[in-house]
């Protein structure tokens, strides 16, 4: 069973934008949809690198802000002719708060 982390507030993240988490894993963007769904996915494009917190959120999708290249945030894949998957990672939320793996939080790089 997976533990989870409260790490915000759903109204810290705006509408169709995100906020970066720096965890063990590296930096997750954290998603907000415009219907208030949340999403957690490896803030690197597999394609030239770029910051996909960066990018623009479209109903359950995101596009990369360097090369456009678009992801589904429920699997991580790209999209259309694009060939490439960003890490997906286990986030919901709870009265308002948004809570992210606690693996993600409380293992430390040595």
């Amino acid at each position: 069973m997976t533990s989870f982390v409260d790490i915000a507030s759903l109204d810290d993240i705006p509408r169709q934008g995100a906020r970066v988490v720096r965890t063990s894993a590296g930096c997750i963007a954290v998603f907000r949809t415009m219907d208030d769904r949340v999403f957690a996915l490896e803030d690197r494009c597999p394609h030239k690198g770029g910051p996909l917190s960066e990018g623009i959120v479209h109903g359950d999708r995101v596009t990369c802000p360097l090369h456009n290249w678009a992801f589904d945030m429920n699997s991580g894949q790209a999209q259309g002719a694009d060939k490439g998957h960003v890490r997906t990672y286990p986030i919901r939320v709870e009265n308002g708060r948004v809570l992210i793996s606690a693996e993600l939080i409380a293992r430390r790089a040595a």
